[in-house]
């Protein structure tokens, strides 16, 4: 790391970096028990622990504790120029990652404005432009909880008129029985219709929507 000038490298960060590649719950147990030595270490060797271990409380699915903390490696990255990390850009991994501990915490709304300041940087991102799509296909508008709703009462009204077919028509009503069967049909297709036609329309929706956002910013990228 550049960006740092010490090549001390201590005891307990030996003994962190020791630890085997995707050992997540490892490294979470040693920088918890060792917290207090870690933060008192060279402001390198701290970042790098306190990195991976951000990084494995992510990977293991500790959201809130993630969130809590991958602001301050931002914040760090910022303060000391560290742009890249590992081959990777760390502003905008942390960034990802972040909105990705919102998005599995049913924070929608939260996820969504990160992922876009993301793609505000960088909307050549597929990864993020797929997870904004995702993101907002989460979140379903009033017109598709009313296609819900309304498919689930077509259905609960089909199941209602087999009821009825079974015990009243069919044993006392025959001539009844085929408009019945055609009604019973007409009720399921319908509720089937309704429940997946809404979902298609918010999907082609998002989809259009996310498209003519991204391409707006790659247009302005591209004039600068």
């Amino acid at each position: 790391m550049s960006y740092f000038q010490s090549t001390y490298r201590s005891k307990i960060y030996q003994e962190f970096t020791a630890i085997e590649a995707g050992a997540y719950r490892q490294v979470i147990h040693f920088y918890e028990k060792q917290e207090a030595a870690i933060r008192q270490l060279e402001t390198e060797e701290h970042f790098e622990m306190t990195t991976a271990y951000v990084n494995a409380l992510f990977e293991v699915g500790a959201y809130h504790k993630h969130l809590a903390l991958v602001d301050g490696i931002i914040e760090t990255a910022i303060s000391y120029n560290i742009e890249f990390y590992k081959g990777e850009d760390i502003f905008l991994k942390m960034l990802f990652r972040k909105a990705a501990s919102l998005y599995n915490l049913f924070e929608y709304d939260k996820a969504e404005y990160i992922l876009r300041e993301i793609i505000r940087i960088n909307p050549w991102d597929k990864d993020t432009v797929l997870f904004l799509k995702k993101c907002l296909r989460s979140k379903q508008p009033r017109y598709v909880q009313y296609a819900r709703a309304t498919s689930i009462f077509l259905f609960l009204v089909a199941a209602l008129v087999i009821a009825l077919e079974v015990l009243l028509v069919r044993p006392f009503y025959k001539p009844y029985v085929a408009l019945i069967e055609q009604t019973r049909i007409l009720l399921f297709c319908s509720g089937g219709v309704v429940l997946i036609g809404g979902d298609i329309i918010h999907r082609l929706l998002v989809e259009k929507r996310v498209n003519d956002f991204v391409n707006t910013i790659r247009s302005q990228k591209d004039s600068v």
